[in-house]
């Protein structure tokens, strides 16, 4: 009977121990959490309760499984401890990468609440991002060295690598030049607020928005919902266009090539018209003036200003619609025109004498011998 009660009262206790610590904590942050809802960090701390019950139930089980004086748990005493110690260190990872996620989330849930800047918010959460991915990739290297270190022999290995630690270095350090340049372009974008997540860019002529920044890659969604990933690198060695460094307002301009005779009073008039009933129009300013002349045109430029990217592109894209069906249907006399007429000949029919270009003349009448045999 002491054979089934001693498994049980040792596993069960430790389930049971487990599950009233878990609980107890989950009611003290959810308290304090009420008591102080403006520190979000105790409700994110709720998210660690499943790890710390791994970790609890772990340790409970490493430290008085030997109490089971049960043959079968006798003889695999050794396996047993070192699968429960491999499952102590990964969930004490697990914990400490909740908690530091938790403390990270929260400290940028409160700055972004009493931040009106944008631009300031996307920093941060850019900087916040790969905080984050660093702690998880560090903790989860230690935890992985530490599991390692658990089986026998590898002391001996250890001192092995240690040993050729130089070369190795070496040899990787030039085999990983790319992924290490990139690695500290990444910390580079992160602290450097070179560019953040959010940001309006234009890369190698793709307008897009910042959707993702990692320690080796950056990902811009474009206009239309396409993904161009690019390493971080490229950031570092390439100008871009940032359209969102410095404020995100914007101004755009719309281009029109028109006849000489369009009525750029009436014009002026009529975009001011547009833009009163646009809705992307920030009213900052406006403007339409001729830019410049050609034989055959005049180029006239408008001017609209809107508070970002995406509202100055409706806003072009709503003057160029209605200032050109405008013209089309009240002024179709300004829009661009060829003209075109036949050629003639010089008087008298000679042509410039330097000219290369063959003489014409009236063809000569071929006699009946010419027509016959086909030779002039």
């Amino acid at each position: 009977m002491e054979n089934v009660l001693r498994p049980l009262t040792v596993v069960g206790g430790s389930v049971v121990l487990t599950l009233l610590v878990g609980w107890a904590v989950d009611r003290l942050l959810r308290r304090v959490d009420d008591r102080h809802p403006e520190t979000p960090l105790w409700g994110m701390l709720r998210r660690c309760r499943l790890p710390l019950q791994v970790v609890l139930l772990g340790g409970l089980l490493r430290a008085s499984y030997g109490e089971i004086h049960q043959p079968l748990v006798r003889e695999r005493s050794t396996g047993i401890g070192h699968v429960l110690s491999l499952v102590l260190i990964g969930a004490s990872a697990w914990l400490v990468t909740r908690i530091v996620s938790a403390a990270v989330e929260s400290t940028y849930a409160r700055y972004a609440s009493s931040t009106r800047d944008p631009a300031r918010v996307r920093r941060v959460r850019t900087q916040v991002t790969l905080i984050m991915r660093i702690v998880t990739a560090v903790v989860a290297v230690v935890a992985i060295a530490a599991m390692l270190l658990t089986f026998p022999g590898m002391e001996k290995v250890g001192t092995s690598m240690l040993a050729s630690a130089g070369i190795i270095g070496i040899v990787a350090g030039v085999a990983a030049q790319s992924t290490l340049g990139n690695l500290f372009a990444g910390f580079q974008i992160a602290f450097g607020d070179m560019v953040r997540i959010g940001d309006t860019v234009v890369v190698d002529g793709e307008w897009g928005v910042v959707e993702e920044v990692t320690l080796t890659f950056l990902a811009v969604r474009t206009w239309d919902e396409r993904r161009i990933t690019m390493p971080v690198s490229y950031f570092t060695s390439k100008p871009f266009e940032n359209w969102s460094r410095g404020g995100a307002q914007m101004t755009g301009t719309v281009f029109f090539h028109l006849d000489h005779s369009a009525p750029v009073a009436l014009m002026r008039e009529k975009l001011l018209e547009i833009l009163e009933d646009c809705s992307a129009w920030d009213r900052r300013d406006w403007g339409l003036a001729v830019t410049d002349t050609t034989p055959s045109t005049i180029q006239v430029r408008a001017v609209v200003t809107a508070k970002d990217a995406d509202d100055v592109w409706t806003a072009r894209c709503t003057v160029r619609e209605q200032m050109v069906a405008w013209l089309c249907e009240k002024h179709p006399y300004a829009l661009p025109r060829i003209a075109t007429s036949a050629a003639s000949l010089p008087p008298s029919g000679q042509w410039p004498a330097h000219s290369s270009a063959p003489v014409p003349g009236p063809v000569p009448e071929q006699d009946d011998h010419s027509r016959r045999t086909g030779r002039g």
